[in-house]
């Protein structure tokens, strides 16, 4: 599964959310970014978020190598994502893990409208 970023978020799952994610991407914002984001949902299949000269790719799986790796289970996922649940309160609180680069794990919701 693979899509390429521009729609709107309506949705109750994790496939639903990352197929639609693309849509919501701000090319502008991601002007000079190269990274890989792993997103693994504890309940549910990991996600890779590839961000390259202002494009987005979503894909499911495992990427060998990314900058940072986001672990949390899909309520929180959802939450993140719908703007219920802000990213620093849901890692300070415990539902979200980061390992990498946990300085780029911030930049990533500012890539998406909500």
């Amino acid at each position: 599964m693979k899509a390429d970023c521009a729609e709107s978020i309506d949705m109750s799952s994790v496939a639903e959310v990352m197929n639609k994610l693309v849509a919501k991407f701000q090319p502008e914002a991601a002007a000079d970014m190269d990274a890989i984001f792993q997103i693994d949902i504890e309940d549910d299949r990991p996600y890779v978020i590839q961000v390259k000269e202002g494009t987005c790719q979503v894909s499911e799986g495992e990427h060998p190598d990314p900058q940072v790796t986001l672990i949390m289970d899909s309520e929180t996922f959802i939450d993140i994502i719908y703007g219920d649940l802000g990213g620093t309160f849901a890692f300070m609180s415990g539902r979200l893990r980061a390992e990498g680069d946990v300085m780029l794990a911030t930049k990533l919701s500012g890539l998406f409208k909500r």
